[in-house]
């Protein structure tokens, strides 16, 4: 991963103390879609999740919830679940901002999150589980294979339900993206991945969808940081940053 344009030379410091332990899985993205974002390398592993490296040893000596991804910090200490993460980069390394520079702004942004987490991206993740993952995940975790289709028509009334909230403004922030708007596609495009498309229909989430796609990070943060080839990294220009 390359670092944006004016990136300061502390973020790059912190940045490569830590170490990311990586996966192919929508969480993960969420957070290699943030750091592409935010123009920051970090050392990273990939963790075998199709193989269940993360419900063994070594990696439950990490993060004994067995989730990916995990941020090991340069004095030992272990992040999980990629909105903490997220939001300890931010700290760490706040410009350019995605959840915000001011105190309006990081409300604005944790708004908007916590209605894609509630009302969208667990619905689609539990019904992936209890459907399309099922023979994946019925050894590892309780599955309710009855429930998969009420949870993906819960999660298309709340798409609804958010394509009405939206306003004509390029992101859901209003003029600048943020880390609400990286887990909103992520999940929606892994929906699309695993059979559970969203609307087309819906005239403001499809144009927000589609304009985020476009942007270099989407295509880029698909793989896992150590299978990234040089030619993919993302040097958003300044307006891309936005």
């Amino acid at each position: 991963m390359c670092l944006a344009r004016g990136a300061a030379q502390v973020n790059v410091t912190v940045a490569a103390s830590m170490t990311l332990y990586d996966a192919d899985s929508p969480s993960p993205r969420c957070l290699r879609m943030f750091l592409l974002e935010k123009g920051l390398s970090v050392p990273s592993l990939t963790i075998d999740v199709f193989g269940g490296e993360n419900r063994r040893a070594p990696f439950l000596g990490l993060n004994p919830a067995g989730q990916t991804p995990a941020l090991a910090l340069g004095d030992g200490a272990v992040l999980a679940e990629s909105v903490a993460i997220a939001e300890y980069l931010e700290e760490c390394c706040p410009h350019p901002a995605l959840i915000g520079a001011t105190a309006l702004e990081r409300a604005l942004t944790r708004q908007w999150w916590r209605r894609v987490e509630l009302n969208v991206t667990e619905f689609i993740h539990n019904a992936y589980h209890y459907a399309e993952g099922l023979d994946r995940f019925r050894e590892r975790i309780p599955v309710a294979p009855e429930a998969a289709a009420g949870l993906k028509r819960v999660a298309q009334d709340r798409l609804a339900w958010l394509d009405a909230l939206l306003e004509e403004e390029p992101f859901l922030c209003g003029q600048r993206i943020s880390a609400a708007d990286i887990w909103l596609y992520v999940w929606l495009d892994f929906g699309i991945a695993v059979g559970q498309p969203f609307d087309r229909g819906l005239k403001r989430l499809t144009p927000w969808f589609d304009r985020i796609a476009a942007r270099p990070s989407a295509a880029a943060s698909r793989p896992p940081l150590r299978e990234r080839s040089p030619d993919s990294v993302c040097s958003p220009s300044p307006s891309e940053a936005s």
